[in-house]
């Protein structure tokens, strides 16, 4: 048993969350009650709190629950927020004070603040510099936020654009700057320590990921050595979600059209070399993807398949192999996937048709999933994506079996 920093987990295309986590997890509810009396300890209950981004209403709708420290199942707090036209991607700042959501249909990126309760309150919508956004990322320094968008400017057809917001810090988001960039971009994600940036690109002549490396001070980014704004790595055939280890040595890209899960070796200068003993089978059209913040698993949710995949990792290769029990089923049809951030244990997706979150329970020792309590959990119309933020300031240490 030992203490070990814990990484980060990036949200890509529909979904995302920053990892932080508590060592105080360790110990049990009863030894909680007697250290501090329940009273004084309440809030303790609540491990975290889940958003859910719903698209079927106009405006859509985030739905906002509390995480039981116990057994990870969530109630709802109130009847909802109001977010923009369609929301379809979201994601927590790193010091677990605010979301952010991407409003697709209309092309806006807006910040909520949470608040001691978990309710949320809504900020003003910030404009992307492209339309149709789908995707969110941020950098671990919580100074910058990405968002993918399908066309430049007002267009709706021809290449893709990145929009930069600085972020402030009271969390509110400056106007976004603009990286024209390949055809459909789909997927974004942010490296822990070599401040690189990847894009999925879904262009149908050349999928690929697009590499960018990060000015901390000024959000600016700039091609990796040997690739350009629209020219990158191959990436199957229909690539659609994007992750990376929390070492940031290994960066893995689900293929929704393929069924398959494409491993890549993260170079020098961020290049990525694919693994040679790829690509890894998933389950029927995969549309998500999560890096366990350990190092340790990968979680695929297959859209077509209701399911998630999932994966051990080798942590000197990086290479995704099944686990005991590797497919768990969810309600039709999971679209994002979440980690709790304070103690890493329970995670979530998002079922779009069912109208639900399913919630199961990581065993750190084996990346076995099993079922959270009353899973799965009502939702309102469409869910889209989900993230999760810890309750209150917390250690960044997670106890690892």
């Amino acid at each position: 048993m030992y203490l070990k920093k814990m990484g980060r987990t990036v949200g890509t295309g529909l979904s995302g969350s920053t990892s932080k986590s508590l060592a105080k997890g360790a110990l049990s509810v009863a030894a909680l009650g007697m250290a501090c009396g329940l009273t004084a300890c309440t809030r303790d209950y609540t491990l975290a709190y889940l958003y859910l981004t719903t698209s079927k209403s106009a405006p859509g709708i985030i739905n906002q629950y509390t995480v039981d420290y116990q057994s990870g199942s969530i109630v709802q707090i109130g009847t909802g927020i109001a977010a923009g036209n369609n929301p379809v991607a979201s994601i927590a700042a790193p010091n677990a004070k605010a979301i952010y959501v991407v409003n697709q249909g209309d092309s806006t990126v807006q910040e909520f603040t949470v608040g001691g309760n978990g309710a949320l309150t809504a900020g003003t919508a910030v404009a992307t510099t492209g339309n149709t956004p789908t995707a969110i990322s941020i950098d671990p320094a919580g100074k910058f936020l990405f968002v993918t968008c399908r066309f430049q400017g007002a267009n709706t057809t021809g290449a893709g654009a990145l929009s930069v917001f600085a972020i402030g810090s009271d969390n509110s988001l400056g106007a976004a700057t603009n990286v024209n960039i390949g055809n459909n971009p789909v997927g974004v994600t942010i490296a822990n320590f070599n401040s690189t940036v990847y894009v999925v690109d879904q262009d149908p002549a050349a999928p690929q990921v697009l590499a960018f490396t990060e000015d901390a001070s000024s959000g600016a980014l700039t091609p990796v050595a040997g690739t350009t704004a629209t020219t990158g790595f191959p990436a199957g055939v229909q690539p659609s979600a994007v992750a990376e280890d929390p070492t940031g040595r290994f960066v893995y890209v689900t293929d929704q059209a393929a069924n398959q899960l494409i491993g890549y070796v993260v170079l020098g200068g961020g290049g990525l070399q694919a693994m040679v003993n790829g690509p890894f089978a998933t389950g029927l059209f995969p549309v998500a993807i999560l890096v366990d913040p350990r190092g340790k698993y990968v979680y695929v949710a297959n859209y077509n398949a209701k399911s998630i995949s999932a994966y051990t990792l080798n942590v000197a290769t990086g290479t995704p192999s099944g686990v005991a029990g590797a497919t768990i089923l969810t309600d039709p049809n999971p679209v994002s996937i979440a980690l709790d951030p304070a103690l890493g244990i329970y995670l979530y997706t998002a079922n779009n048709l069912a109208n639900t979150v399913s919630g199961e329970q990581l065993n750190a020792s084996t990346g076995v999933l099993s079922g959270i309590q009353n899973s799965p959990f009502p939702a309102s119309g469409n869910p889209t994506s989900v993230t999760v933020v810890a309750n209150g300031s917390h250690p960044t240490e997670v106890l690892i079996r």
